[in-house]
Parts: structure tokens; sequence; C-alpha cells
């Protein structure tokens, strides 16, 4: 079993512990992750206070190389990623991480 927190597992415990049914808390939790992904596809930074930053940044061409024909140029276009970076409760609570349990 993997050790990586589902949107299934979210929505369970969001339900277990609220007085809404299931089907009204995936359908909450979806919308949620919807205007997330629909802001960071517009270009625009998700910020979600007390847990981090979402934010679209470009990322230059380059040249890359394939290992398996390295006298070959690959170009790699601009493209635009999302990074994370975390707020200061999310990061104290990694400071607290047992690393080797993990």
């Amino acid at each position: 079993m993997s050790n990586n927190l589902t949107k299934r597992q979210i929505v369970q415990s969001i339900y277990e512990g609220a007085n809404y049914n299931h089907k009204h808390v995936t359908e909450i939790v979806q919308k949620t992750l919807d205007h997330i992904c629909n802001g960071l596809v517009s270009g625009q930074n998700v910020e979600l206070r007390n847990f981090g930053v979402f934010e679209v940044q470009i990322r230059k061409s380059r040249v890359g190389r394939n290992p398996n024909q390295p006298e070959k140029d690959v170009i790699i276009p601009r493209r635009a990623v999302v990074k994370f970076k975390a707020g200061k409760e999310m990061k104290a609570g990694l400071s607290k991480l047992d690393l080797d349990s993990v």
C-alpha cells in the first residue's frame, strides 16, 4: 500500500468529522481543487493562508541531451510549471518530522 494521501482519504476524513453527506463533501473537495487548477491555468498564483502558495513560473527554453543519442541536441521548449512554497505552519510541522520514518 502506498504512503500517499489520496483525495478519497481526504473526503472520508472530512465526512467522518462533519454533519454533511458523503456526496456533498466529495463535491466540495472537487470544486476546491477545480478552482485551484483553474486559477493556476489562467496564470494566477494561489495563496492558501497557513498552508502555502502555488506559483506559476515560466521555464526558459534550453538545449538538452538524449542519453541514448548524445550526439543529437534536443530542444526543450519554454513552458509553465507550478512551484509550491510551504507556509510557516507547514514548515514548522515539517521541521518536527522524523526523517527516518519517512
